[in-house]
């Protein structure tokens, strides 16, 4: 794709974006992003650089455009601006210059376009009338305000409105503004709405205005059911219910971060009505009763009574925990809601620095089930992990742990440092979080430029005398592939034979290697810090050699029951100060004796944890999130907004694929972020109620492939795996499967397998619970963030007993679609490109499978404009006669935007009676400028029957319409003449008969004087006979002949006769 800066200037009272010819991705930079492991193949990405919410969809004059938040700068967050794809089938997407940059005084958040078709904003004329976009400008002072940007020109050049901001409420978290028309019946009803949000406050305003510039307030809704996280991106629309036009509903879309039911990022929606003014909701959801059970805390008397507070010393209000509970949010924290009764466990006393534990009394496990209120932070306890931050036991100490005499820096101490790092600023004393000591290397404070800092850190040589080395390590992380370099590598005979990183985090925490391999043998530590920007160095401290590698330091915050001083169950927050019932199984531990325990073991964000009502009950708890209604129930589906005026009145959504809990560490190298495939959405009644039904739309069956696709019939499913044979594997396909329970109690089937089995993304449906989950624990690369694996589960209904699933299986993702859209559940998964497998599942008896089939995609981004995707038979079916030509068959070739191939090569093969003309079956052709290329000459025949022509260019083939070929039909032609000869004073008739036909006939030419007769008269044969008449003379006259062919064809005609003789 061109590189567009672009540059700002005053026009016409506004800032312009000055024109820039979009450019298609040309073929080098398509095979390049198609070559990337993770680059998908039938969604949108951007050709390089960060991008997250769909912005300003709008169809106009026959394209579909999509604007979306983009970093034209990096792969991260940051330097919010416009990126901008067109489309003109929702499939085939192309990328076009940067649409609305950010500037120096605010950035461009998200935002709607509307086709301002009479012109009320006047920003156009009559003739020419203008796209609108209302965006957040995102101030550099904090400010969030909305303002408007216009457009004359299809979309490809904004000039912003010199009266902006148009909407200003003096607020920190006021955005995304989504407009529409409102048709109120009359002119006087009838104005331009806006939805925006209150993010913190988890408000929905809305405001209306009849010319887009000066608005008025009309009402606010919510906060109402999610409010775990902030809300964003709001959308409002009508949509007709069961397809009726008389009963329409609205919809109000609220996205929030975190706090969605899949933890993250997600989007919920509401069911109601409006009247353009107000929108009332019919399915808010109300506040929960108190489960039944014994209550073992409930921290509303004012006291933590009984429980042991180890809180960290030294913070100013005893932190985390404090002396007693909360009764509330704490200075500084969000509103917090969900806890029952007046207290709580609250952990953000002195915000999330100090960390701390709690444990209960012990108590007597006597019920099946332990529920409570649980929120904070989402850092769940790993096994094998610790609190404190020990070296192994017997370790040694390298480079004196950097705690060199002060003055003294790396260079004094043996160190060769190089670039921004040889200022001499190493060891530091800042920096990083769990730390050793006072001193440490971080190559942030390390130079001049911080993040930006450059250059190299090389140790003094050290033998390795035991088998692991461990060192702390925080900071920055680039991926596999990633440009820019940073690691901390050990090197041994001039080799880099391990290396390590941070996790994006400033928290330091063990890395060991298994180093047995290079004992006796010196080696050296490098510091590797060849990147820029956000998270652009390595904190490293305390590099120790031991027989055993380091414990990892824990960075939970958590909720642990611990039994036997072993921890049984565990659990975490969601991100968010909103608590939600929690509930663990216990019964297996009933009689034992057990005590809680609650950690707040993490200084970073979301570092504090929350908990309250601790119950033993015969019954589970029941999240409260299960009963909202979802935009999508998997991790990967949010910022979901709608085109207002897309064709046929369909209302049609686009979601950024991804989550703001990872989504700047997934593994995708030059790009990061995708859109979730486009879905028509509608309102059925299920269970009594409106609900959104999603389908892929329509435009998307247009890359099946569907002669090469896998189909299996009814089977049973025994119990366990069955793998699909590999005429069903592929890494892009869509699949759909129908499942009967049987007696199994789970069931379903798994892709993007790897041979070996430990890649795979199980979906599966469990009989009792009624709830199908997606599992990409074991997916892939799942290292790259610890929020990143998870069991994504969805509530299904089984139709009359039955589960059916359709699939869109991309090279990163998997998104599913159950029972026809009623739940979709839309995951990211990382697997290898070898993991290409499916198989099926069936757990505790035996399932049934009613029908599959797994269909290949064709490509529709990337691709290379030379390479055909798509072979279009021309002509139509034939019969023909063995001998005759077959005329009028070929292919047109196209390539995956549809457009003609000129140049491919294209190969012929036939079989059947029927030949090319130098004898062969097989035959070459070249596609013209229409990229069509018709069938070389060919021939009917030897012999008769049915003729398959097959084509194949690219790797792509298509078979050509049926060739039927047929003995030729009988054809009696015979030419006959009559003489008269005088013989002896009589005359003699004369025939000469020439068979010109295909077959033999019979002649017979019945005269007065008796029959000239030929008995067989073999094709291309000439016979003559004659008849003596014993007269003088004969008249002239005509003589009535008749040819008779073997299967009865007879051709009946009269030859003329010259009279003879006198």
């Amino acid at each position: 794709m061109v590189a567009v800066a672009a540059a700002l200037c005053l026009v016409g009272g506004g800032l312009s974006v000055p024109a820039v010819s979009a450019a298609p991705l040309d073929r080098a930079a398509a095979l390049d992003a198609a070559a990337e492991t993770y680059r998908p193949a039938i969604h949108y990405s951007p050709t390089k650089n960060w991008m997250n919410d769909p912005n300003g969809l709008v169809f106009y004059e026959g394209v579909y455009h999509l604007y979306y938040q983009y970093n034209p700068q990096g792969t991260r967050w940051g330097n919010m601006s416009w990126g901008h794809a067109t489309s003109t089938d929702l499939t085939h997407w192309t990328e076009q210059p940067l649409a609305i940059p950010g500037d120096a005084e605010s950035d461009i958040f998200s935002g709607s376009i509307v086709v301002d078709k009479d012109n009320t904003s006047g920003f156009g004329t009559a003739e020419n009338p203008p796209l609108v976009a209302m965006y957040t400008a995102a101030y550099k002072t904090g400010e969030q305000a909305q303002a408007l940007a216009y457009s004359t020109d299809a979309g490809q050049t904004w000039t912003k409105y010199e009266g902006n901001p148009v909407i200003d409420r003096d607020q920190n978290d006021f955005r995304d503004p989504h407009v529409f028309w409102y048709d109120g019946g009359t002119p006087e009803s009838s104005y331009w709405v806006v939805v925006t949000v209150e993010a913190d406050d988890h408000k929905v305003l809305l405001h209306k205005s009849t010319d887009l510039r000066n608005w008025t307030e009309l009402s606010e809704f919510g906060p109402a059911n999610a409010t775990g996280g902030v809300w964003e991106c709001p959308d409002l629309f009508p949509l007709a219910v069961d397809g009726d036009p008389s009963n329409i509903k609205w919809v109000m879309v609220v996205n929030l971060n975190p706090g969605a039911v899949g933890g993250g990022s997600g989007g919920q929606y509401f069911v109601g009505d409006f009247d353009g003014t107000t929108f009332t909701a019919e399915s808010t959801v109300g506040s929960d009763t108190l489960p039944e059970g014994t209550t073992l805390a409930g921290f509303d008397d004012g006291t933590y009574n009984g429980w042991t507070v180890d809180n960290e010393p030294g913070n100013w209000k005893n932190g985390p925990f404090a002396s007693a509970p909360a009764t509330g949010p704490i200075d500084g924290q969000q509103t917090v809601t969900g806890f029952a009764g007046t207290g709580l466990i609250n952990g953000f006393n002195d915000g999330d620095w100090p960390i701390g534990t709690m444990e209960s009394p012990d108590f007597t496990v006597d019920q099946d089930h332990l529920n409570f209120l649980v929120g904070g932070g989402n850092h769940p306890h790993v096994d094998g992990t610790q609190l404190a931050n020990d070296p192994p036991a017997g370790s040694e100490l390298l480079f004196e742990g950097f705690e060199f005499p002060d003055q003294q820096g790396l260079a004094d101490n043996g160190w060769a440092v190089t670039g921004d790092l040889a200022d001499g600023t190493n060891p530091s004393t800042s920096g990083g979080e769990f730390f050793l000591g006072q001193k440490r290397i971080n190559t942030f404070d390390g130079g001049p430029k911080g993040d930006d800092n450059l250059g190299t850190l090389t140790s003094p040589e050290f033998t390795i005398d035991k088998s692991h080395l461990s060192m702390l390590v925080g900071g920055g992380f680039r991926p596999e592939g990633d440009a820019q370099a940073l690691e901390v590598q050990l090197v041994v005979d001039g080799e880099v034979v391990q290396t390590t990183a941070g996790t994006n985090d400033g928290a330091l925490n063990w890395k060991s290697w298994d180093v047995s391999a290079y004992q006796g043998k010196a080696a050296r530590i490098v510091v590797v810090d060849d990147a820029t920007g956000g998270w652009g160095h390595l904190t490293v401290d305390h590099i120790v050699l031991a027989d055993a590698p380091a414990q990892v330091r824990s960075n939970e915050t958590s909720v642990n029951l611990v039994v036997d001083g072993e921890i049984v169950r565990t659990a975490t927050g969601s991100d968010s100060e909103t608590l939600d019932w929690k509930s663990w199984d216990v019964a297996d531990l009933a009689g034992r004796a057990a005590h809680l325990q609650v950690v707040d073991n993490n200084r970073a964000g979301w570092g504090h944890i929350l908990a309250d009502q601790f119950m033993l009950a015969d019954e589970p708890a029941q999240s409260r999130l299960v009963d909202y209604d979802w935009l999508d129930w998997g991790r990967d589906y949010y910022a979901g907004v709608t085109f207002d005026n897309a064709p046929d009145d369909k209302r049609i959504m686009i979601a950024w694929m991804n989550n703001w809990q990872y989504g700047e560490a997934i593994p995708t190298g030059t790009w990061r972020g995708a859109m979730a495939l486009p879905r028509e959405l509608s309102l059925e009644t299920v269970d009594g109620a409106p609900k959104l039904v999603q389908k892929v739309v329509d435009q998307t069956a247009a890359l099946e492939r569907g002669d090469e696709a896998f189909t299996l019939g009814a089977t049973d499913i025994a119990d366990g795996e069955t793998a699909l044979p590999a005429a069903a594997e592929g890494s892009v396909y869509r699949l759909d499967a129908t499942f009967s329970a049987g007696d199994a109690d789970s069931f379903g089937l798994s892709v993007r397998n790897s041979a070996d089995g430990s890649q795979r993304t199980p979906i599966t449906y469990d009989v009792a619970s009624g709830q199908l989950s997606v599992d990409r624990t074991r997916s892939g690369d799942i290292g790259f963030d610890a929020d990143f694996p998870s069991v994504e589960t969805a509530p299904v209904a089984l139709d009359d007993g039955k589960l059916h699933l359709e699939l869109y299986v991309d090279h990163a993702s998997v998104e599913t679609f159950a029972q026809g859209g009623r739940a979709t559940i839309t995951d990211q998964v990382f697997p290898d490109p070898s993991s290409t497998g499916v198989s099926l599942l069936s757990s505790g008896g035996t399932a049934r499978l009613e029908s599959l089939t797994v269909t290949p995609l064709t490509p529709s981004m990337f691709t290379d404009p030379a390479a055909v995707a798509s072979l279009t038979p021309a002509g139509a079916a034939q019969t023909v006669e063995t001998g005759a030509a077959i005329a009028g068959l070929g292919v047109t070739a196209a390539n995956a935007a549809g457009e003609p191939v000129a140049g491919a090569d294209v190969a012929y093969t036939i079989e059947g009676p029927a030949r090319f003309a130098d004898g062969g079956t097989t035959a070459a052709a070249t596609t013209g400028a229409d990229g069509s290329a018709p069938l070389p000459a060919a021939t009917a025949g030897p012999g008769t029957g049915a003729v398959s022509i097959t084509a194949v260019s690219g790797g792509v083939s298509r078979l050509l319409p049926a060739v039927t070929v047929v003995a030729p039909a009988t054809r009696v032609d015979v030419d006959v003449t009559i003489t008269g000869v005088k013989r002896g004073g009589s005359v003699v008739l004369t025939a000469t008969a020439t068979n010109e036909g295909s077959t033999p006939v019979r002649l017979s030419i019945p005269t007065a004087f008796g029959e000239l007769k030929v008995a067989s008269l073999a094709a291309g044969r000439t016979k003559t006979v004659s008849v003596d008449t014993h007269l003088s003379r004969v008249p002239s006259g005509s003589f009535r002949v008749t040819a008779t062919a073997p299967d009865g064809t007879r051709e009946t005609f009269r030859v003329a006769y010259r009279g003879t003789g006198k």
